[in-house]
């Protein structure tokens, strides 16, 4: 997924995968951008660009999710919400909102760290989406954050605060900036990002909802208001539904652009470039093509950078997963071993929930593509009790995952298995198959829709058969099928309550004494099917 560097256009998505409230900052002539992260570690994804569009993971600020005894078992909708990043007096700052716990922040002097350890500068609950401005021209700091009705029973407004300059406490009780009920038509109001431009206190904040909403701008001259709007980018006739949320950034040669989320079902909130400009009708800001999103525009004026993107397939070098992947909790020691060589070792850690993989502390994940694309991975489940499973999931309010499992008599099968969203247990999605030598090669193709495919090689010298007709969920590549034998129906992928389907890896066992083994995944691959040159 990049852009060819000699091509004068590129293509929105620019980051196509559930990179969810991004916000953005130029530092010199590097940008940098962040995104929620929720419930998974860890938190706080830093990524990094020299021309917006090539965009490559170069970190994370946040190693654990505090306090660690509220995050020991997955909470896929809670954690970090809409972080805000700036650069202020020589270092990083990301704010962010936990709804259940208040506004947090970390700093560091450079993009890689070393970030501190969180510190709440408002205790509350609902309190969501800060963002911070230190006002050059006067010295002083200001914080302006969103409500989340479902722990505050208050939404569709925003509050502004004096913030003491060095970042750690907030220096009033708050005050209502802006009231969306006080707006003819407006409603859900969240994600504010604060900025000065042109004398004016700007607050640049979505409204109307993910689906379907809209990109606000507020405007004042003075912070605590009172502040006027417009609607600065909606979907209009385009196909982008819900286009708002994100951060303006500002090029050295004086160019300005937005960066913001479409919701996209299962594969989550995928991040879209705009163009921007000042000035138009009143000195307000005209984003897009006059307000309506574009699905290609003319490159920023930056110096040309070779392709690049998040990473996603890994060797797991000494064991050791790549940034690319996330716990569903956090991490305990002994769920994955480091070593010499190259390969994923993960224990095949006891739990009473082997039957919910949605439960599991333990699974490692990573995005799911928006592309239609071929996941691969190799796995072997060594030694280990009657019980002990492994293998590669596509995982949501509803999952399916295939892989191995050792039976009572010590013997290795392919399981496939599968649970829906209201279920709280498992079934098989395809009878036991056998696994000689207790490895499989697992695939799963995704289509169009983010309808999934599952397939495995067992390497058992029997004859793969067709894989069934997948042009309901498009075109998954030529190789379809060769090598590899298909299991099951097609699975339709779902996302979480805000987060898009995760690929995930797992390695569990029943509740029962003693070690229960391990399994080693070897070789990640993902494939795009459909890539564009002309991003």
């Amino acid at each position: 997924m990049s852009a060819a560097p000699d091509d004068p256009v590129y293509r929105n998505p620019v980051l196509d995968a559930d990179w969810s409230d991004p916000d953005v900052i130029r530092v010199g002539d590097d940008f940098y951008l962040t995104a929620s992260s929720f419930g998974r570690v860890p938190g706080l994804p830093l990524l990094h660009s020299r021309d917006l569009v090539n965009w490559t993971l170069v970190g994370h600020a946040l190693e654990r999710l505090e306090p660690e005894g509220e995050f020991t078992t997955p909470r896929h909708d809670c954690g970090v919400w809409a972080p805000a990043l700036r650069h202020h007096d020589g270092r990083f700052w990301i704010f962010w909102g936990d709804p259940d716990q208040g506004i947090f922040q970390v700093n560091a002097p450079e993009i890689r760290g070393p970030w501190t350890r969180p510190h709440l500068v408002k205790a509350g609950k609902g309190l969501i989406d800060p963002c911070p401005l230190w006002d050059d021209e006067t010295g002083e700091a200001y914080l302006v954050h969103a409500w989340a009705k479902s722990r505050s029973g208050v939404k569709n407004r925003l509050t502004g605060h004096r913030m003491h300059p060095h970042g750690t406490e907030l220096l009033d009780e708050g005050k209502v900036i802006v009231d969306g009920d006080r707006i003819p038509g407006w409603f859900t109001l969240e994600g504010p990002k604060l900025y000065r431009h042109d004398g004016w206190f700007w607050i640049l904040a979505p409204a109307g909802g993910v689906e379907t909403g809209w990109q606000g701008a507020f405007r004042s001259r003075s912070f605590f208001g009172p502040y006027e709007e417009k609607v600065v980018l909606e979907q209009k006739d385009t196909d982008v539904n819900g286009p708002h949320q994100g951060g303006w950034v500002r090029t050295p040669s004086g160019e300005d652009w937005f960066l913001h989320f479409q919701q996209r079902g299962a594969y989550g909130r995928v991040v879209h470039l705009q163009p921007m400009r000042w000035g138009g009708g009143g000195g307000w800001p005209v984003i897009g093509d006059a307000g309506a999103p574009v699905a290609g525009h003319r490159r920023p004026d930056l110096p040309p950078q070779p392709p690049a993107a998040p990473a996603t397939d890994d060797d797991f070098p000494g064991g050791r997963p790549g940034r690319q992947w996330q716990w569903t909790a956090n991490p305990r020691d002994g769920w994955a071993t480091h070593h010499s060589a190259d390969g994923l070792r993960l224990t095949c850690v006891r739990t009473a929930d082997a039957h919910d993989l949605r439960a599991l502390p333990n699974v490692l994940t990573q995005r799911l593509p928006g592309a239609p694309c071929t996941v691969e991975v190799d796995l072997r489940l060594d030694d280990g009790e009657p019980g002990a499973r492994a293998g590669l999931a596509v995982l949501g309010d509803a999952y399916s995952w295939i892989g191995l499992e050792r039976g009572q008599d010590g013997a290795v099968r392919l399981v496939h298995r599968f649970a829906e969203t209201a279920a709280d247990h498992e079934r098989d999605a395809a009878p036991p198959r056998p696994a000689p030598g207790g490895r499989a090669r697992l695939r799963v193709d995704i289509g169009a829709g983010a309808r999934c495919r599952f397939s495995y090689d067992t390497g058992d010298g029997e004859v793969a058969g067709d894989c069934e007709d997948f042009t309901d969920t498009g075109d998954i590549g030529d190789d379809a099928g060769k090598g590899f034998r298909p299991s099951g129906q097609v699975f339709a992928a779902t996302p979480w309550r805000w987060v898009g389907a995760l690929l995930g890896l797992v390695a569990l066992a029943p509740t029962g004494q003693g070690h229960a083994g391990t399994a080693t995944f070897t070789q990640f691959r993902i494939r795009i099917q459909e890539k564009r040159a002309d991003r």
